[in-house]
Parts: C-alpha cells; structure tokens; sequence
C-alpha cells in the first residue's frame, strides 16, 4: 500500500491476469460514494452520441466530482458500469480504452460491468458509479 493510493490490488498469484480492471482491492481511509453518472456534460446536455464519447464525459464527470472531495482517478477503488448495448461497447472497446486511458490513466479498480435494457435518460448509453477511498486527513 503507498501513501498516495493508499490501496493494494489483490490478484491469487496462480490466476491469468487481469486486463483492464483489478480482482479486488484492499484500501484504508475516508470513503467517498459515487452516485451513477451519464455521458451528459454539468449542464446536462450529451453533446456525444456514440457509446465512446459518452463514457469519455461519464468518467470526467466521476472525476470532476471525486476532485471536489479532494480525490483523484487513482483513489477510486470500485466502478459499477451499466451498458445499454453490450454488442456496441465490444465493437467499440479500442476507442472507450482509450477515452478510459485519457481520463483515468493506466488506473484499473475492481469493476463490473451489466447490460440494462435502458437507462433513466433516453440518450444516455452507459452509467457508471463508483466508489473511492482517499487517504486519511492528518490532523
């Protein structure tokens, strides 16, 4: 565990590895709760329509929002991913890698990943929630 993630990745040492997300996560300090966000930008308007521009905004909007209790992309410990197409994130998993690399860097928490037959706002794609853990405020 480092000081600045503040998290150890737990992965059985005779198990195939993981590719782009963690098995688990052990992580001590102040828990924050991400409620599910949308590919629509703080003014809730979707300005992208494909399945990759949206999870590129879904997950700035999780940072945006983690930056306001002092977190990063790299305290986030669990992300919960809600897709409308599972045939449309497969065929587009280089270009939602990349906008994933861009936001969140080469930062894989625990994930899972369901397909819904439709989210509360018609033009949304996907939804994700997350949870992190920052360290502990020293006093």
């Amino acid at each position: 565990m480092t000081e600045a993630t503040n998290h150890q990745v737990l992965h059985p040492t005779n198990w195939k590895a993981a590719k782009g997300y963690a098995n688990g996560i052990v992580a001590e300090g102040r828990v924050v709760y991400l409620g599910g966000q949308i590919g629509w930008t703080g003014d809730q308007v979707f300005e992208a329509k494909d399945l990759a521009g949206q999870t590129r905004q879904t997950l700035r909007n999780i940072v945006d929002i983690l930056k306001e209790g002092g977190g990063r992309p790299e305290h986030i410990v669990k992300m919960t991913w809600y897709i409308t197409d599972k045939a449309e994130y497969l065929a587009n998993l280089r270009e939602i890698g990349v906008a994933y690399r861009d936001v969140m860097g080469k930062h894989y928490p625990a994930m899972a990943m369901v397909q819904v037959v439709a989210l509360i706002e018609d033009e949304a794609k996907v939804e994700i929630e997350a949870t992190a853990v920052l360290p502990a405020k020293q006093v």
